[in-house]
């Protein structure tokens, strides 16, 4: 899931910092106004396991990866998607920096992608779903996979627009050979 360095042209990237950087002053705002001294340990717990889950990469294609995400579960947890954004961040950080995992010119999408998107995606998917299911597994289950999918398809267009994939192409070929067989279905009517 995380966007290599290269992956996006620079001035593609420094939109995504300057985007990043606001969701990241609000999560900062949030951990001066929220953090507790009770929560700091959940935080690092969170941080931790997060950080951990993250680095059991699955190769997807061309040289990136995916995994989970852990952005729901921060924010579920803390109960705020600006928690997500906070922890996600400060994970980012660590495996870009030290670790080269991601990048540094691309860690505005990874934070955008991760981190906000998960986070807010996760957080009110759950509050959501546990209106109507009344279950805490099911919900917080199925937040968490939205929160892993809608973020990798955020990549994914994200890329595309740096023109990385041949999907524009692919997409048109699919919907032609779609319409081509719907067109001689009904034409045999």
């Amino acid at each position: 899931m995380h966007i290599p360095d290269a992956f996006i042209p620079i001035p593609q990237g420094i939109v995504y910092w300057i985007i990043a950087l606001v969701f990241v002053a609000l999560a900062l705002r949030w951990a001066k106004n929220e953090m507790s001294d009770e929560k700091i340990p959940i935080v690092a717990v969170l941080a931790a396991g997060i950080f951990a889950l993250q680095s059991f990469n699955l190769p997807v294609s061309m040289g990136t990866s995916g995994h989970l995400v852990g952005g729901a579960l921060a924010a579920i947890v803390l109960g705020s998607p600006f928690a997500a954004v906070f922890i996600i961040a400060l994970v980012l950080i660590v495996q870009g920096v030290l670790f080269g995992d991601g990048g540094i010119t691309t860690m505005g999408a990874n934070i955008i992608n991760m981190g906000v998107i998960g986070g807010f995606i996760g957080f009110y998917s759950f509050k959501g779903l546990m209106g109507m299911t009344r279950s805490m597994p099911v919900s917080a289950f199925l937040a968490a996979w939205l929160a892993c999918l809608i973020p990798a398809l955020a990549a994914a267009v994200e890329m595309l627009w740096r023109g990385h994939f041949r999907l524009k192409q692919d997409c048109w070929r699919w919907v032609s050979t779609m319409r081509s067989s719907v067109s001689s279905k009904e034409s045999s009517r």
